[in-house]
């Protein structure tokens, strides 16, 4: 693993839809992948709201250089009635050249501090499969808080699979 790199977070641009589009097949991104997708959804998302609304969104990981890296994405989930009861749940997805570089733990860890220093959100959530280790290991290093294994939890590539979650609290050192 090579020391933290550093990347910048931004709204999707319409040059980016095509590529991240591309990104999602089995080939591609075998932990993103959710089966077939009409060809457009994603423009069809950015022509709506720029892909980021109050409840949910997508952001552009980019090297210093303008060269696009993959996205981040987030989306609220309720743990209670009350508000301040919402958390995060955030996800990653690089573009296949671009993994195993330092870069998903780098665009974890932008992503939280923008979210911290944005949103009145108390906890950011990320969930994996057990079995993407390098995932588990750039949560770690972005600051994220293993917390157990969620049985079952996801039904992807036509089986039921288990997750590991983690957190990031707003004061959890990063």
């Amino acid at each position: 693993m090579s020391a933290m790199r550093e990347i910048r977070l931004r709204p999707l641009r319409d040059s980016d839809l095509d590529a991240l589009a591309a990104n999602y097949s089995p080939e591609t991104d075998e932990w993103n992948y959710f089966g077939a997708r009409a060809a457009n959804s994603l423009q069809s998302q950015f022509a709506l709201n720029g892909c980021i609304s109050d409840e949910n969104g997508e952001l552009a990981i980019e090297s210093p250089d303008g060269t696009l890296l993959g996205s981040v994405g987030w989306n609220e989930v309720r743990h209670g009635p009350a508000q301040a009861s919402t958390a995060l749940n955030m996800g990653i997805s690089l573009l296949k050249e671009h993994r195993h570089q330092g870069y998903g733990t780098a665009a974890q860890r932008a992503f939280a501090e923008y979210i911290f220093n944005t949103r009145l959100v108390e906890r950011i959530e990320a969930s994996t499969d057990v079995e993407n280790l390098a995932e588990q290991k750039a949560l770690e290093r972005a600051g994220f808080t293993r917390e157990g294994v969620m049985r079952h939890a996801q039904f992807r590539a036509g089986s039921w699979h288990d997750m590991v979650i983690f957190s990031r609290l707003r004061h959890d050192p990063a």
